[in-house]
């Protein structure tokens, strides 16, 4: 049976909100019976995008990330729900029930991922529900996906194994996949948020300028060993990425015999201008 996937490209999120914004428009002070409560107006993202910037200097980035319910195929909220609080429909979509949940805040406790909120004047936990009752009416995409600018959101339907196809074929990965929980929010480029990377500027004095150095051989090791290696570009840049944030010592090398030595402990790092 196909089910609901949401696949999120980190590259294409540009901070807009607008997936925030649309979440609260569609819920806030609105009820839709067997799907949801009125969303309360303050302290509640449904939809929120964590922030992560990397670097230092003039060499940084930032990835930003939306984050939700992840719709989990083995949901933790559920085992901790009584009172079949808290269904999984056929197509994928977790559904909390806004009557049955009533005093349970021990499903918000569950969730490891942080998106299960009490509403306090309610009394019950909240989630966002795939927007599943615009779904049962036909609706293509929830409203997130709908006002995306970039197309950075997109839901999907699909078979199971069709889904790990195409998870496989694209690189696409899940929040916290050590967990077990089988997420069904998948992330394209998520490396950035989840990875460090050691760069730097290659230059050269030349008749007493200084000019950037492009198609400079850059070796970065481990160890004593080799693990990468990359040509500078136009304006003398290299950038290692995708390294394991907190590995430790490294050594840069640039052809000529000039080396630097960098560590990974508190985040990327970027060496600056590197003089040969």
């Amino acid at each position: 049976m196909s089910k609901w996937n949401m696949i999120i490209d980190v590259a294409e999120c540009t901070n807009c909100h607008l997936c925030t914004l649309a979440t609260s428009d569609e819920y806030v002070d609105n009820q839709f019976k067997g799907y949801a409560a009125p969303m309360p107006k303050h302290g509640h993202r449904w939809i929120d995008i964590l922030q992560k910037e990397r670097g230092q200097g003039t060499m940084i980035d930032i990835a930003y990330v939306p984050t939700m319910c992840n719709h989990c195929d083995d949901a933790p909220c559920i085992k901790a729900a009584s009172n079949g609080a808290i269904t999984k429909r056929p197509d994928g979509v977790v559904i909390i029930d806004p009557v049955k949940s009533k005093g349970q805040r021990q499903i918000v406790e569950s969730c490891p991922y942080g998106h299960v909120w009490w509403n306090e004047d309610l009394q019950i936990p909240q989630h966002w529900n795939f927007d599943a009752h615009l779904l049962d009416n036909g609706w293509k995409q929830p409203r997130g996906g709908q006002v995306c600018p970039t197309g950075a959101m997109k839901a999907v339907k699909l078979d199971d194994s069709a889904m790990a196809a195409k998870a496989k074929a694209e690189g696409l990965e899940r929040m916290k996949e050590e967990l077990g929980t089988k997420p069904r929010v998948w992330y394209r480029n998520l490396a950035p948020f989840k990875t460090a990377f050691i760069g730097g500027s290659v230059s050269k004095s030349v008749a007493g300028l200084v000019e950037c150095v492009e198609g400079a051989v850059v070796v970065l090791s481990k160890d004593g060993r080799e693990i990468a290696r990359q040509t500078t570009d136009n304006y003398g840049d290299f950038k290692f990425d995708g390294l394991s944030e907190n590995s430790g010592a490294y050594g840069v090398e640039i052809a000529g015999g000039k080396r630097v030595d960098a560590e990974l402990k508190d985040g990327s790092v970027s060496l600056g201008e590197i003089r040969i």
